[in-house]
């Protein structure tokens, strides 16, 4: 296994007292604020496993919705986010699940406001790092530690190839790319992770092209 910085053995600059359930419990609620593209009005947060039974001592729950108020690891406002998040207005329901899943560490995060909601299912495995598992129902593997782009689009012959051309005519490595769909011919959802970030005319031309219905980015 090939490490980016000492930061990925020893884990990342946090507020404490976890690394997986606080820094990585972050991470997740972070990448769901990014990919919402704003402040939510609710949050519904079911915890599973080690996550369920441990949330209030090691700060799971204020570190989720730290990241959702799209603090990092180490901003000491996370101690207070749920107070922060109360006094925003921020309706929180935290669920403690008694389901068994792949990994213990599981969170499942469903935000929304007015204009629309966002589900997501996260795991924290461990030294901070994380991964994304489901997106509004597609199953995916989005690590959230590499800039990304996300692009729901119709399945049709060529929309991937059209993808990969712009990417490429601007020099974008892609690392890491996957693409579920729920049903043939019906939405589809790649998830592309790539070097470095991207700049929003690349995600502008993207959003032309034929079949594509939605692009977002993650900034690392």
């Amino acid at each position: 296994m090939k490490y980016r910085s000492v930061f990925d053995i020893i884990g990342p600059v946090m507020i404490g007292p976890s690394s997986s359930h606080t820094a990585g419990a972050a991470r997740i609620g972070r990448v769901a604020r990014s990919l919402f593209g704003r402040e939510p009005k609710w949050a519904n947060i079911s915890l599973y496993g080690s996550f369920a039974k441990t949330y209030k001592g090691h700060g799971t729950d204020v570190a989720i919705v730290g990241g959702l108020l799209d603090f990092d690891t180490d901003d000491v406002r996370i101690i207070n986010a749920i107070d922060i998040a109360n006094e925003r207005g921020i309706k929180l329901r935290f669920i403690e699940e008694d389901a068994i899943t792949d990994h213990p560490n599981t969170a499942r995060v469903i935000i929304g406001d007015d204009k629309g909601e966002l589900e997501l299912v996260g795991i924290s495995i461990g030294g901070g790092k994380i991964e994304v598992t489901e997106l509004n129902g597609f199953e995916l593997k989005l690590s959230g530690n590499h800039p990304a782009i996300l692009v729901v689009h119709n399945d049709r012959f060529g929309a991937i190839a059209n993808v990969s051309n712009v990417l490429a005519k601007y020099e974008i490595n892609i690392g890491h790319m996957e693409v579920a769909r729920k049903e043939a011919g019906k939405l589809a959802l790649m998830t592309i992770e790539v070097d470095q970030n991207i700049e929003d005319k690349i995600l502008h031309e993207l959003e032309q092209l034929p079949n594509i219905l939605k692009v977002t980015k993650i900034v690392d």
